[in-house]
C-alpha cells in the first residue's frame, strides 16, 4: 500500500485524448520529476496544468495534469492523472517513463482496491464500480450507480444494527440472570426480530434475481428439433439475417448467437443445432451443446412445428426441459396448424410466425410476462448484483434460522448468540467490515488495470 502505483485507465487505441494515472506517496514528486510546467509540488489541489512529459531531454507529449491531493480523491492518496494524446506509442511510453522513475505498474483493480482499504467505498460498491464499467444497458447501469451510492450498504448496515441490537439484550440477559423478566422480555424479543429480519433476507434473495436479470441479462436457449424455424425466430427477434435458414435439415451445427433488448433489460440469445439422432460426426457434436446448454440457461424457447403431430423428439424435449423457465413457441401459425395452445396447459405457450412482425411481438410480450420487466425497476430497489452478495445472504438467513431453531427448542439464551453473531458476521461480509485476502485478490482480480 505505500507503493506508488501508475497504470494506463482508459483503452488503449487511436482516440484523442488518454489518461495516465499515478496514486501514492510519491504520485506528485514522481510525475512533477518528468513534468515541464507549472512545480506540480507548489500547486492547489484539484488542479489541472499545461505541460510536456519528457524522459531525460526528450519530449514525450503535450499534456494536461490533473493534481489531486490526499484525502479528497478516489484512493484517499495522492493522484495525479495525465491527459495526453490518444496513441498507443505516446501514452505507453509515459507510462513507462513513470516506471523508470520510481512508480509501480498497477494490479488489475488496485486503485478501487485501495479505495476499500483505505476506506473510502466498501466492498458492494467496489463490486458496483465495475459492474458501471461493464454495464450493457441503462437499467444495469442505474442499478449499479445506486449500489455505488450506498443503497445496499445502507439496508445491510440497517440489519446489522438490528442484530447488534438484539446481541446487546442478551448480553443484559446474561448480566442479571436473576430477573425472570428480562429472560422472557429477551427471549420474546430474539423471536420476533429474528422472524423480521428472516422475511427482510427472503425478500432481499428473491429480489437478487431481479438484480442479476438487469445486470447480466437473460441468457436464452432456442431448441427443438430440425427445420422447426429455430433459426428464423433468431433472426426475427435481431431482425437481421444472423443465422443461415434452408430446409434442409442439420443447417445449424454450431451455436449462432446474437442480443437484443426488452424493456431495457439485455436478452443473450442462442440459436443452437436441431435436436435429434443422427450418424453426422459435426453434427452430433452440435445436438450435445444443445443439450448442455439449457440448464445454465434462464430462458428456454422450446420451437415447435404447428403444421405438424409432436413428434417423439418433440415429447422428448418436452419433457427434459424446465417448466418454470420455458416458454413452448408454436411457430409457423401462419400456416393450418395442427398444434394448439390449450394443448400445453402445463406450460408457458405461445402462437407466432415469423414472416410478420405481429407474430414476433407475441413473443416478446410473453417474455415481459415471464420475467415481469414492465414492473422491474431498478431506481429505489435494493438488489443484489453479485453471485458473492447473494451467497452471504443465503448463510446470513441459515444463521438466524438456527438463532430461532435454538429459541423454540429451549436453548440457554447465551447459546443463541453464537448463530446471531455468526449472522452479523456475515452481513459484515457483503459490505466488507470482514474479508479474507483471497477474497480481496479474486473479487479484483477481475477488474481492469488502470480502474
Amino acid at each position: 500500500m505505500k507503493d506508488t502505483i501508475a497504470a494506463i485507465s482508459t483503452s488503449l487505441g487511436v482516440g484523442a485524448i488518454s489518461i495516465v494515472r499515478v496514486s501514492g506517496e510519491e504520485a506528485i514528486s514522481i510525475v512533477n520529476n518528468v513534468f515541464t510546467g507549472k512545480d506540480l509540488t507548489k500547486v492547489e489541489s484539484h488542479t489541472i496544468h499545461y505541460g510536456f512529459i519528457k524522459d531525460n531531454e526528450e519530449l514525450i507529449d503535450e499534456v494536461l495534469v490533473t493534481v489531486m491531493k490526499s484525502p479528497k480523491t478516489f484512493t484517499t492518496e495522492d493522484i495525479v492523472e495525465i491527459n495526453c494524446h490518444g496513441g498507443i506509442i505516446s501514452t505507453n511510453r509515459i507510462l513507462e517513463t513513470l516506471l523508470t522513475h520510481g512508480a509501480r505498474l498497477a494490479e488489475a483493480g488496485e486503485f478501487t482496491k485501495r479505495a476499500f482499504l483505505n476506506g473510502r467505498i466498501d466492498l458492494t460498491q467496489a463490486e458496483a464500480v465495475m459492474d458501471l464499467i461493464e454495464s450493457k444497458s441503462d437499467k444495469a447501469r442505474r442499478q449499479a450507480l445506486g449500489q455505488l451510492n450506498g443503497r445496499v450498504s445502507n439496508y445491510i448496515e440497517n440489519l446489522r444494527e438490528k442484530i447488534k441490537d438484539l446481541l446487546a439484550s442478551i448480553e443484559v440477559n446474561i448480566d442479571y440472570p436473576e430477573y425472570y423478566d428480562i429472560e422472557v422480555v429477551t427471549i420474546d424479543k430474539i423471536k420476533k426480530v429474528s422472524q423480521e429480519l428472516i422475511k427482510e433476507l427472503e425478500q432481499l434473495e428473491k429480489e437478487a434475481k431481479n438484480g442479476r436479470i438487469i445486470k447480466e441479462g437473460i441468457k436464452t436457449v432456442i431448441i427443438g428439433r430440425p427445420n422447426v424455424g429455430k433459426s428464423s425466430l433468431l433472426n426475427s427477434l435481431l431482425e437481421q439475417e444472423k443465422a443461415i435458414v434452408t430446409d434442409i435439415e442439420g443447417t445449424t451445427r454450431d451455436i449462432v448467437e446474437g442480443s437484443i433488448s426488452i424493456e431495457g433489460v439485455h436478452l443473450n440469445m442462442i440459436d443452437t443445432a436441431g435436436i435429434r439422432k443422427t450418424d453426422d460426426k459435426i453434427e452430433k457434436i452440435g445436438v450435445e451443446k444443445s443439450i448442455s446448454l439449457m440448464d445454465d440457461a434462464n430462458l428456454i424457447l422450446l420451437v415447435l412445428n404447428s403444421g405438424e403431430e409432436l413428434t417423439i423428439q418433440d415429447k422428448e424435449l418436452l419433457e427434459k426441459v424446465d417448466k418454470n423457465k420455458t416458454i413452448v413457441v408454436l411457430n409457423k401459425n401462419d400456416l393450418d396448424t395442427s398444434l394448439k395452445i390449450e394443448d400445453f396447459k402445463d406450460y408457458y405457450v405461445v402462437s407466432t410466425n415469423t414472416k410478420e412482425k405481429e407474430g414476433i411481438s407475441s413473443l416478446k410480450q410473453k417474455i415481459k410476462e415471464l420475467f415481469n420487466l414492465e414492473k422491474l425497476e431498478e431506481k429505489d430497489a435494493t438488489y443484489l448484483s453479485s453471485a458473492r452478495q447473494i451467497a452471504l445472504v443465503k448463510e446470513t438467513k441459515k444463521a438466524v434460522e438456527d438463532a430461532l431453531t435454538g429459541i423454540n427448542n429451549d436453548l440457554p439464551v447465551d447459546m443463541i448468540t453464537i448463530d446471531l453473531k455468526h449472522a452479523f458476521d456475515l452481513l459484515g461480509e457483503i459490505i466488507g467490515q470482514e474479508y479474507s485476502e483471497e477474497i480481496m485478490d479474486h473479487l479484483f482480480a477481475n477488474f481492469c488495470v488502470g480502474k
